[in-house]
């Protein structure tokens, strides 16, 4: 059934209980696989012994693939009816990814995933305030997510406003949080908000910041990071184009 693609695509007609007991599949697939899971109405979803079996980076390969399929125009078909039923009774998603609001960056669509796939945490600015950080702990230390990728855009309004040091409500204290990466960015041109050069220096530098201050604010997520059970990245979504750089 073409519509069940994802982490652990099958090339062939191997069933869903025979490659989950093959220990050495999972590597297989993690290099040449086009998404999450497997090609049966049975592997609709990504389950836990599939998730367990993948590490941090494999996670990240698999994520650079299905942004590929998505930038190429090659996107998996998906029977969301399918995952639906998957999925009804329990989730076991592989990352939790940290991104801006903005209409036109969705990260499950960006990286060609399923339902399931992915806890989706979204904030104007992709910042990490306390809920976010509760949500990032759960997705990991509850849930099993193996990574935490903190996804910034390219032309963000939230940015912008920064920069700009708009006022308006609580979105004044929102922007607030952004503007140390406006004054850490290293930046020679106009530093305004209509030079998009810099307001997308800014962006890159404030996914940093909110990495580090994953790291810094989150025992948790920092100490499973140094027990190599999760990973915590930065990336950066080009509107234009399409494609995720990562910073690993």
């Amino acid at each position: 059934m073409t519509g069940n693609r994802g982490f652990l695509t099958c090339c062939g007609p191997t069933s869903r209980r025979s490659f989950l007991k093959t220990s050495t599949i999972v590597p297989a697939f993690a290099l040449a696989g086009a998404g999450f899971h497997a090609q049966s109405v049975s592997a609709a979803a990504l389950g836990k012994e599939q998730r367990d079996k993948l590490t941090p980076d494999q996670i990240i390969a698999l994520m650079k693939r299905g942004n590929e399929r998505f930038y190429s125009g090659k996107m998996s078909a998906q029977d969301y009816l399918a995952q639906k039923r998957a999925t009804a009774a329990g989730q076991y998603p592989a990352a939790v990814i940290l991104s801006c609001i903005d209409s036109r960056a969705p990260a499950e669509i960006i990286f060609d995933t399923q339902l399931g796939d992915t806890f989706n945490a979204r904030v104007a600015g992709n910042i990490a305030n306390d809920d976010i950080l509760g949500s990032l702990e759960f997705a990991c230390a509850v849930a099993g997510a193996k990574l935490v990728l903190v996804m910034g855009h390219t032309s963000c309004g939230a940015i912008k406003g920064a920069i700009d040091s708009a006022q308006l409500g609580n979105l004044t204290g929102l922007l607030d949080k952004i503007k140390p990466a406006v004054e850490a960015t290293r930046y020679e041109g106009a530093r305004t908000s209509k030079n998009y050069a810099f307001v997308d220096e800014v962006a890159k530098t404030n996914v940093l910041q909110t990495v580090s201050a994953i790291r810094e604010r989150s025992a948790v997520l920092a100490g499973l990071e140094k027990e190599g059970k999760i990973k915590i990245v930065g990336s950066m979504y080009r509107l234009v184009g399409g494609r995720v750089e990562f910073y690993t």
